[in-house]
């Protein structure tokens, strides 16, 4: 009986999971700055199938996940005045890995915003590390 009303559902379009993955990609990343893999991990969790996250996120413009990133990090440097440029990096690369970000990014992201905010990363530190 279950399943019967929720293939009606589905019919008339109440139940619609590639519209669900498309509004949940779009807010999570606009108001948590989520990226990509922290998304579909989000998903997953959500029961939304591989095939159809896949194609909410490939929707996700990299410009945009890069810019989101590099607002997280000069809000998060704010909050970080008197920490010394190494222990900021780490912290602010551990916040991006946890919201999902590649290291690689992270750390550009990173070295980028910090010298941004006149705040010098030692070229041999890698706060990733």
């Amino acid at each position: 009986m279950a399943g019967r009303l929720l293939d009606r559902f589905e019919e008339v379009g109440l139940v619609d999971d590639a519209a669900f993955a498309r509004s949940w990609v779009d807010s999570r990343q606009r108001t948590r700055g989520l990226a990509r893999r922290a998304l579909a991990q989000e998903l997953r969790r959500k029961g939304v199938d591989d095939d159809t996250a896949r194609a909410a996120l490939d929707e996700v413009d990299p410009a945009a996940e890069e810019e989101a990133a590099r607002r997280l990090v000069r809000k998060k440097l704010r909050g970080l005045p008197n920490v010394d440029e190494t222990a900021a990096a780490r912290r602010l690369a551990g916040m991006l890995a946890r919201k999902g970000y590649p290291a690689g990014l992270a750390f550009a992201v990173v070295r980028d915003e910090l010298a941004a905010a006149g705040r010098e990363l030692d070229v041999g530190a890698d706060p990733v590390d």
